[in-house]
């Protein structure tokens, strides 16, 4: 599981280490590393130029540009307030004949050492220029710890900052680099260990990779399992208006870990969807989990009392979430997108994509359910845990149908015995796999994801799944 933690967190952990080897021998760890991921990704025959800022993520920035000029590499340093510049770095960069330059104009490669994880997000006066030359010119850069001016503990990009092709990042990943929309602005991310692992606590965000298939192996069938024992969901999808969805929920479905499916809607529905699938029974009866919502008619209300009502877990979509009760139970998962979970808070559509996780989290808190916010980095927030990120997926799953394949795949998940917060997790991570491996690099449609999920779910199993991610 790949873990981030805020800057409290991180802090703490920099005490405690700092402590026991001295800050010194911190800085001089981060130097290094910093300056051997420099001389692995910088452009060969540029010659870059590190913007400084304060404190000690100037500090780590300097130490790493002397380092960089006694391997050979010509580097030029730009100090944003020559006056704070970190000492003891300054003069390591230039006893070793490390170039100054007042402005970084010119340059196309750029390393950001502005400012550190204590830093407020947005930045002003001579930073949010050099922001704005960046923004205009897009050199090269590479962030020392995280890009300047994101919010580091919310992944809020309130003001001007800097844009990294490459974060190197020290100790821990933090909350922003992985958290959107802040993490659309790290670029690829290297972690550096400087000894903190044994100082963190607890996370504030997880998220699956390809070596967490732990996180399904309750769901798997053993060797005397019936179609009874590995789960039976019931959707309730579609209608006269839009069948389709109907289809796309059951497929998600029947590509999960349950036995069995059965379908509850209008009856023309229902035919066509055993045509498609004859496995599919379409009637009521016990089931594990329900899904309801993905194309959902004028009956959608009295569908979603009536799933409330069988004390199963539920996913809740689409149109269902348009009649969501005052309060919801814990075994409850709504899967909207930005513009749905707008409506639900009250809000514009612009706020919840500006800050995902705290509008994720106060749905979590006011429905007492899990919630499975959709978009470019999927949120995952149960109440009481931390929220999971899924790192998953290509930009071309924003493609009709994909949330009504996503919705049936959680409620299979769910009928299979996992977690809501479990099942989501894993529902989002694998449905991301299976539309990079549907068409990587290109269009994908919602059919072609679903028949994508089962081989990924063998390959995550096998610990063979790669590929996950084409962004």
């Amino acid at each position: 599981m790949l873990r981030a933690h805020d800057v409290a967190a991180v802090r703490a952990a920099e005490e405690a280490a700092a402590r026991a080897v001295g800050w010194d021998a911190l800085m001089q760890q981060a130097a290094d590393a910093l300056a051997d991921v420099l001389l692995e990704v910088l452009p060969p025959g540029r010659t870059p130029v590190v913007l400084v800022g304060p404190g000690n993520n100037g500090g780590d920035a300097l130490f790493a540009a002397a380092r960089l000029r006694e391997r050979g590499r010509p580097v030029n340093v730009c100090l944003l307030d020559p006056d704070h510049a970190h000492e003891a770095g300054l003069a390591a960069a230039r006893a070793v004949g490390v170039g100054e330059v007042t402005e970084p104009h010119g340059h196309t490669v750029v390393v950001d050492g502005l400012l550190g994880i204590g830093a407020r997000a947005g930045l002003t006066g001579r930073a949010a220029e050099w922001a704005r030359w960046q923004a205009e010119t897009r050199p090269f850069t590479v962030a020392v710890d995280v890009p300047s001016g994101v919010g580091v503990d919310d992944g809020t990009t309130p003001g001007p900052h800097l844009v990294a092709d490459h974060t190197v990042t020290f100790g821990s990943y933090k909350t922003g680099l992985l958290l959107g929309p802040a993490a659309d602005a790290a670029g690829a991310l290297t972690l550096a260990p400087i000894g903190l692992d044994p100082h963190l606590g607890d996370p504030s965000v997880e998220a699956l990779t390809t070596a967490d298939a732990a996180v399904l192996a309750p769901a798997v069938p053993h060797g005397h399992a019936h179609k009874y024992s590995r789960g039976v969901v019931g959707v309730r999808a579609g209608s006269a208006d839009f069948p389709g969805a109907a289809h796309l929920a059951v497929a998600g479905a029947q590509s999960g870990t349950a036995g069995y499916v059965r379908f509850v809607g209008d009856d023309e529905v229902a035919r066509q969807v055993v045509l498609r699938a004859p496995e599919v029974v379409p009637a009521t009866g016990r089931v594990q989990a329900w899904v309801v919502g993905p194309g959902g008619g004028d009956d959608v209300a009295e569908h979603l009392q009536a799933a409330l009502a069988d004390a199963v877990p539920v996913v809740v979509d689409a149109t269902a979430l348009q009649h969501l009760p005052a309060a919801l139970r814990p075994g409850v998962v709504i899967t909207p997108h930005a513009g749905e979970l707008a409506t639900l808070l009250e809000v514009d559509r612009a706020d919840v994509e500006a800050d995902p996780w705290s509008h994720a989290r106060a749905a979590s808190e006011r429905w007492g359910a899990t919630v499975l916010l959709k978009g470019r980095r999927t949120l995952v927030e149960a109440p009481g845990e931390p929220v999971r990120v899924n790192l998953s997926g290509t930009a071309w799953l924003g493609t009709a149908g994909s949330g009504d394949v996503l919705s049936g795949l959680l409620g299979s998940l769910l009928a299979s015995g996992l977690s809501p917060r479990d099942a989501a997790s894993v529902a989002a991570f694998v449905h991301g796999a299976a539309a990079v491996r549907a068409n990587p690099g290109g269009p994908v449609t919602a059919t072609g994801v679903a028949a994508r999920i089962p081989g990924v779910v063998a390959d995550f199993l096998a610990g063979r799944l790669t590929g996950e991610r084409d962004w």
